[in-house]
């Protein structure tokens, strides 16, 4: 489990008096249970508005494995490497997209498309430490992931974790220097309960075990080591009270989708993607800041044309849903969408029908929270030199990836040029990019 912000460690359960979940829920309007947040946002939807003071959020639709660029956001039927793909209208006038996405057509006019962005890292696994954190791998230093960075820059709390990993993926998003206090709490299927989250015994026999049992860890963890240490609550002391927290907490509700509508449930995909996808909007109205949602799939080095029209069947609903979603319960101002994967895939196609690696020009969208709308960056061409020396050259407007993180942490409010310190007391910049200004509103 994902480790609580220290800054709400004050309003956690006292394990010394034992608090049992009936006295949290007897303290009269749950207010012992809800954060200041959760309060705000309860009579924010009770008068039918925004709430002024609602943090920003971002939700990371994770495309992993490399979605093709030209069977999602920027195809060019009829060129030479077009393939079997053809193009839909949008409701942006002159923006097409590829037609294995008709429902994320109808909601572009809500979203902007960077269709340039470029990396230098070919592999699987370096490429989604790149896109995650903004930095390419460094054997001296793990960087945080996005979520990671925007849980620190704003610690405003929530009983539930802040960093949230749905359907995780072979890399969920990581605290790296920040520490693991960052890293992205891990559930899996929101059709199935949230593991370990339950008591499995009587309210006062468990109560009487977290107390006894509490004491004696801590009396030894304490034994023989600093003063100062023994007056500071430390990390064990801070991961239980953040977990009795959230085993007694409403916002615990967030996670469990069933009680949506069924034409809902249905309008998001009967998929696991499409349930995180919808847990993900459960979760940042109660105040989780970071939630990331993975869909596999995308690896298509065979059968290129049949693997991205699968994975995209999953996406399209999800994605669509989601948007339409924020917008209509006013959360789109306050919530960052990004979709996207590692880097695309090759413009031409191999003799085994697919498309391989590709990190010279893909596409990756974003949504919400001063992000254009109906807006286009860059472009790629419809027949590339795909032998040239430089990848970049059919390129219109490219943009890196260390440009994409600052065009999301300036979205999010965050200073990306700020500059944090290393366990070891290294200076590091939260990211080295510039935004991508003609995506950002003015």
């Amino acid at each position: 489990m994902a480790i609580l912000d220290q800054s709400n460690s004050s309003r956690l359960c006292d394990v010394q008096s034992h608090l049992s979940r009936r006295t949290l829920l007897g303290a009269g309007a749950g207010g012992l249970m809800m954060s200041a947040i959760a309060r705000r946002l309860a009579w924010a939807d009770d008068q039918g508005v925004t709430d002024p003071a609602r943090p920003k959020s971002v939700i990371l639709l994770w495309l992993e494995g490399g979605p093709s660029q030209l069977e999602t956001f920027d195809p060019h039927p009829g060129g030479v490497y077009g393939g079997d793909t053809a193009t839909i209208g949008t409701s942006v006038k002159g923006l097409d997209i590829a037609d294995l996405l008709p429902r994320t057509a109808e909601q572009m006019h809500l979203a902007s498309l960077v269709r340039s962005v470029t990396s230098k890292e070919g592999d699987h696994e370096r490429a989604v430490y790149n896109i995650k954190t903004g930095y390419r791998p460094d054997p001296t230093l793990k960087h945080p992931s996005l979520g990671a960075v925007l849980c620190h820059a704003d610690q405003a709390g929530a009983d539930i974790p802040r960093h949230i990993s749905i359907v995780p993926g072979n890399s969920p998003g990581r605290g790296g220097y920040l520490g693991a206090a960052y890293d992205a709490f891990k559930i899996y299927d929101p059709a199935r309960p949230v593991p370990d989250i339950r008591r499995s015994v009587a309210e006062a026999r468990f109560d009487q075990r977290v107390t006894d049992l509490y004491d004696v860890v801590e009396s030894e963890f304490r034994r023989g080591r600093l003063k100062q240490v023994e007056k500071t609550r430390t990390l064990h002391q801070t991961a239980t009270n953040a977990a009795l927290n959230m085993m007694s907490s409403e916002q615990l509700d967030a996670f469990d989708v069933s009680v949506e509508p069924e034409e809902v449930l249905e309008s998001f995909g009967d998929t696991a993607f499409g349930r995180g996808a919808l847990a993900a909007s459960r979760l940042i109205e109660v105040g989780a800041r970071c939630v990331e949602v993975t869909l596999g799939g995308w690896d298509s080095h065979l059968t290129n044309h049949s693997l991205q029209s699968s994975a995209c069947e999953k996406l399209d609903p999800a994605l669509a849903a989601l948007l339409k979603r924020l917008e209509e319960r006013d959360l789109l101002d306050s919530t960052l969408v990004v979709c996207g994967g590692e880097f695309g895939r090759t413009p031409g196609i191999n003799p085994a029908e697919g498309r391989d690696h590709w990190p010279h020009g893909f596409s990756t969208l974003l949504a919400g929270c001063g992000i254009r709308k109906g807006a286009v960056h860059g472009a790629t061409a419809a027949n590339p030199k795909l032998n040239s020396d430089d990848p970049l050259a059919d390129i219109v407007d490219p943009v890196t990836v260390a440009d994409l993180h600052a065009t999301v942490l300036t979205s999010l409010g965050v200073d990306y040029q700020e500059e944090l310190e290393t366990p070891v007391g290294r200076p590091m910049k939260r990211c080295e990019g510039k935004p991508i200004q003609s995506i950002l509103d003015a």
